[in-house]
């Protein structure tokens, strides 16, 4: 069959974004941090946008004496999700860079260097490093001992252990430090740090980071012997946690096995967490982007938290450059043709910039009103999480009339300060359920409901998600069994028989008294 070329012609509808909707959808999933290394780093870049003084407020360049017939290119304005509208002309300096990484390489030095500038907040508390480190001095060590051994301590985890294998970090040694050492060498190394307080660091497992535990003991410490038998011969028992097992291994004598089981579940399963929070990898700072306030009339009201956020304007200087040069512009030369087209992008630019930021604020508070009305009955009543009533992203949406891709980009990674606390966006967002009845029920009241029960339950005999389940039907919960054992485990609780603790008998509890 020979083949030919046909020419079809069909009509497709496309949504593209320009470049303003995209750096304006960006301006509104910073958080409020981020929002003002945004806001510095703009000032960097355009001259033209300053730092209003005062009550002072930015003035549309156009009040400078500005035709705009002549650029064939006038205010045009949007209908788009965001919300109010705003100048969106095209200007190249918009898309010189959007996030840091576009940035020249001499704006980030010189943001590098105001960031030196400013006070850093002192701790008077020693890194989980340092304080590993200084117990190097109790041993005798070479000089190229130490140097290993620094560099053991410090690929250790947050918990303290070694999960690297001692031929990556010989190698690792070699590349990065120019220290060449052996495996024998590391294995050395790491019994002498094994040695260090707290006890258990450097283990390369849990098992042996027990194991490191129960050696250091007292040799008469009771049932030191039969605990080092679980851990080296019935440890995955013991992390299962099949009592019968264990129980029937250890001879069937419940005082030894009791006493066994309370010293190994007396362990630290994570020595590194023995320094402290202050001393590992700091927490990340959490700033609300948003504060709600509830007078003694229970009328709630929504602000954003902008205490530290600088009014923008366009600069002056830049405005009556143009003004200076609107008024002769038949008689300027090359020269001031090329500075007044400069100028001119700039205060766009910056006009834009500005526009932008009233824009994403006028957004997320309308978001955040939306929230809070929706979700009026938790604010007015001391924030009692049982009144939040289902919400998903486009209840939301539909009410702040802007689209579900915006508010999932508001509450994505935004918090709210309440009278009581401080809550993620997330927080308020859920599912319903349906009861027999007809009536709407949020799924946090079932999670709700379930964790009162598995914290409240018989701990030697936890209840099943088969049970847990039938007692939530009558409580008038309409969940299955495989929805208690979802929401179980979102909530952080193990399956039954790992929840079941031990109760240690009256004679094993004498033998520990004495």
């Amino acid at each position: 069959m020979p083949q030919k070329l046909v020419q079809e012609q069909t009509e497709q509808q496309v949504q593209t974004l320009s470049s303003l909707q995209v750096a304006l959808a960006r301006l509104i999933e910073l958080s409020e941090i981020d929002l003002q290394e945004r806001v510095q780093n703009e000032m960097l870049e355009n001259s033209a946008l300053e730092e209003a003084d005062g009550d002072e407020h930015d003035a549309d360049y156009d009040e400078a004496g500005e035709d705009t017939d002549d650029s064939g290119e006038g205010a045009e304005s949007t209908d788009d999700d965001f919300g109010p509208e705003v100048r969106s002309d095209e200007i190249d300096e918009m898309g010189d860079y959007l996030t840091e990484d576009d940035m020249p390489s001499y704006l980030q030095a010189r943001i590098d260097a105001n960031a030196e500038q400013r006070e850093i907040p002192y701790s008077g508390e020693r890194s989980f490093y340092d304080q590993l480190r200084d117990q190097i001095g109790e041993y005798e060590l070479t000089d190229h001992e130490r140097e290993v051994m620094e560099y053991l301590i410090g690929s250790l985890d947050n918990d303290g252990f070694l999960r690297k294998d001692l031929q990556t970090l010989c190698d690792e040694l070699l590349i990065y430090q120019n220290i060449e050492t052996s495996v024998s060498e590391l294995e050395r190394l790491l019994k002498v740090l094994q040695q260090f307080e707290p006890t258990g660091i450097g283990a390369r497992n849990l098992q042996e980071c027990l194991r490191l535990q129960v050696l250091s003991m007292d040799r008469e410490t009771p049932y030191r012997q039969e605990a080092l038998l679980v851990i080296d011969k019935y440890f995955q028992h013991f992390t299962a946690k099949h009592w019968d097992i264990i129980r029937q291994r250890l001879g069937g004598n419940d005082e030894v096995y009791e006493g066994v089981i309370r010293l190994l579940t007396h362990l630290n399963p994570s020595p590194g967490s023995a320094f402290g929070e202050g001393v590992g990898q700091a927490a990340p700072t959490v700033v609300p982007d948003f504060r709600v306030y509830v007078d003694d009339e229970k009328n709630v009201y929504v602000s954003l938290n902008n205490d530290n956020m600088p009014q923008l304007r366009v600069s002056r200087a830049f405005r009556d450059s143009i003004k200076q040069y609107a008024t002769h512009k038949k008689l300027l030369s090359r020269q001031q043709q090329e500075a007044y087209t400069y100028a001119k992008q700039k205060v766009e630019s910056a006009q834009n910039f500005i526009n932008m930021v009233r824009r994403r604020n006028l957004t997320l508070l309308s978001i955040m009103r939306t929230i809070v009305a929706l979700q009026h009955d938790f604010f007015e009543n001391d924030e009692d999480e049982a009144l939040l009533r289902p919400m998903v992203l486009k209840d939301v949406a539909q009410r702040a009339q802007v689209d579900v891709s915006v508010v999932s980009r508001v509450t994505g990674s935004k918090y709210v300060e309440t009278p009581y606390s401080i809550y993620p966006l997330k927080f308020f967002f859920s599912n319903q359920l349906t009861t027999d009845d007809g009536e709407e029920m949020s799924t946090r009241k079932v999670k709700l409901a379930l964790r009162e029960m598995l914290e409240t339950e018989d701990k030697t005999n936890p209840d099943s998600d088969e049970l847990l389940g039938r007692k939530l039907r009558e409580k008038g919960f309409p969940v299955a069994r495989r929805t208690v054992a979802k929401y179980r485990e979102q909530m952080g609780f193990p399956v039954a028989r790992l929840r079941k603790e031990i109760v240690p008998s009256p004679a094993a509890e004498q033998t520990r008294k004495k």
